[in-house]
């Protein structure tokens, strides 16, 4: 398990001429032409305090990452801490690899925690200590497990003789290998889960377990599973009745599928939980507390600059609750996004995947984010979070096109969005735009003519919040657009109000530009490195004037770049 920490030093001489090289691509795909000198474009967008759609649902607290092992480590350990301080709500945290066979040495996509073998008689042998650490850092660092089970220990795999060992650091681990297959042992498997669960109530107390997501595999219906779909369900079944006879109260459910519902994966898992014959127990059905399924965008590299695919990302949504909202027993049940990100592969990297440390993808996830929610309310559905599949990747090269959240300690831009996300609460507002392009056609042909300039808002008590984003799925340069905000139904009808900007663009907000302009080093000085965490926190940009409140209604206008997004907050100034 201390294998990587012996080999730190030589893992970033072997790497670095490759992430160099990966470096300057991003760098020549993100390269900015001077600003356009296009007309500004005008933007109408009103926000009314009195019309109430839903409570807040703090969707974006989860995250996750495939190296499970990351958790404990420096700058992993770090960024849990930045994360747990997003909001009031706990931030959940997703990790594959928890029952992989293996010594704990991290490779890209890969991690292991040898939670089970077995004696020379083949008895269940249980090792927590790996899996403790895990599980002890996101305690400490105020985060909650969101527990993938999975994947399948090597002493119990049909295929051991597949299993990846010492995957290299710096070369992704194969998906379908032995730790892909089904269990030799249905009743081993269940006793796995079983005793895990009971360990975790033991060290953690009932009611903090209570707290948990418990879930089955990740993504059944590509080659993470080397099983057939009815391997999968029977799979479910031992596994969550292993965690009920330990914890019965334990939240459950799954099945965690890729491309939102995985062609009729989702619905034939689904029948299954409602109507299907549980072969662990014999009875109909098998509990499901709550629906998971994955949605994923398609960035392209054209003409010589990255071209966003929000649409693909938002179809996987639309089509996953959708599946979920044709059975009217689950109408209730909570819905997560298990990974809802702008491609599928964190750990990959290449020209069309250059937006990652930029503005494009702050713009990105604001946007993305406003339509999770309208395509809920679409549905009907209770959404009750989707997963960024980003994190950190221990021990790279400094902004190496890898998605995260960080990068050595240094926050990219997209964190800041989640910063502002994390200040929301209360209720949920209607917004309207006039430079909405409408979910529909971002459903259809995403964001490729008119940039979407829009706007999401909630009221918590006296304070009104309104986030602002301009965004289009072309990294090109456009027109600023000029923003006439108008409030209406103030809970502060008259007189001055205190409003306060929190930006992120090319100059607020970002660490990327300023390492850029610092000529790109890849090994700061301890002055730069902290200036580069100072440029990568979540900024304040004054405002003109103070608001003026007549009637509960009030005007602003605001000057919004192209990728750029702002948080507005709105309070009497008392």
């Amino acid at each position: 398990m201390w294998r990587f920490s012996c080999r730190r030093l030589a893992l970033v001489a072997l790497v670095a001429l490759a992430s160099l090289v990966a470096l300057a691509s991003a760098r020549l795909a993100t390269a900015q032409p001077p600003p356009s000198p296009a007309a500004p474009l005008p933007v109408a967008i009103r926000v009314d305090a009195g019309a109430v759609v839903a409570e807040w649902r703090p969707i974006a607290r989860f995250f996750g990452y495939d190296e499970a092992n990351f958790t404990y480590m420096k700058d992993g350990q770090a960024l849990l801490g930045e994360l747990a301080r997003l909001g009031e709500a706990p931030v959940f945290i997703r990790t594959h690899h928890l029952l992989t066979s293996g010594d704990g040495s991290p490779a890209l996509k890969w991690g292991s925690t040898n939670a089970y073998t077995e004696d020379a008689q083949g008895r269940p042998v249980y090792d927590w200590s790996i899996l403790d650490r895990i599980f002890d850092t996101l305690l400490s660092r105020g985060v909650k497990p969101f527990v993938e089970i999975g994947f399948m220990p090597e002493a119990l795999s049909t295929r051991p003789d597949l299993y990846p060992h010492h995957p290299p650091a710096n070369e992704r681990a194969p998906i379908d290998g032995g730790q892909a297959y089904p269990p030799k042992d249905y009743g081993k498997w269940r006793s796995l889960c079983q005793e895990w669960v009971r360990h975790c109530v033991e060290r953690y107390g009932r009611a903090e377990v209570e707290s948990w997501w418990w879930e089955v595999w990740n993504e059944p219906n590509i080659p993470y599973w080397k099983g057939t779909q009815e391997d999968y369900h029977r799979l479910y079944d031992y596994a969550v009745d292993g965690v009920r006879r330990a914890l019965p109260t334990a939240r459950v459910g799954g099945p965690h599928t890729a491309g939102g519902p995985g062609g009729e994966f989702l619905r034939r898992f689904l029948e299954h939980c409602l109507r299907g014959t549980n072969e662990a127990t014999g009875h109909v059905g098998a509990p499901l507390d709550f629906v998971a399924f994955h949605a994923k965008g398609a960035p392209t590299f054209e003409d010589g600059h990255v071209r966003m695919g929000i649409a693909a990302q938002l179809r996987n949504i639309d089509e996953g609750l959708a599946t979920v909202a044709a059975f009217p027993e689950l109408r209730r049940l909570p819905v997560v996004i298990g990974e809802s990100d702008p491609e599928g592969c964190a750990a990959c990297r290449g020209p069309q995947l250059a937006y990652r440390n930029t503005t494009v993808y702050s713009s990105y996830t604001a946007a993305v984010f406003a339509r999770h929610y309208a395509l809920a309310d679409r549905h009907g559905i209770d959404l009750a979070g989707a997963v960024t599949w980003a994190f950190e990747f221990e021990d790279q090269p400094y902004f190496a096109g890898f998605r995260v959240l960080a990068t050595n300690g240094v926050d990219l831009p997209v964190l800041n969005v989640f910063r502002m996300l994390g200040r929301m609460g209360g209720r949920r507002l209607r917004a309207t735009s006039s430079a909405d392009p409408g979910l529909e056609a971002m459903l259809a042909a995403g964001v490729r003519g008119a940039p979407d300039v829009s706007a999401l808002a909630s009221l918590d008590g006296r304070r009104l919040s309104v986030l602002l984003w301009h965004y289009h799925d072309d990294d090109l340069p456009g027109p600023d657009a000029e923003i006439t905000l108008s409030l209406a139904a103030l809970p502060f009808p008259d007189g001055r109000a205190r409003v306060r900007q929190l930006r992120v663009d090319a100059q607020q907000g970002n660490a990327f530009e300023r390492w850029k302009q610092m000529g790109s080093p890849q090994a700061p000085t301890p002055d730069q490195h902290a200036e580069l965490v100072r440029a990568g926190q979540l900024t304040e940009l004054p405002l003109a004037a103070p608001l003026d409140v007549r009637g509960g209604a009030a005007t602003l206008r605001i000057t919004l770049p192209r990728q750029a997004v702002s948080l507005l907050e709105v309070e009497p100034a008392e």
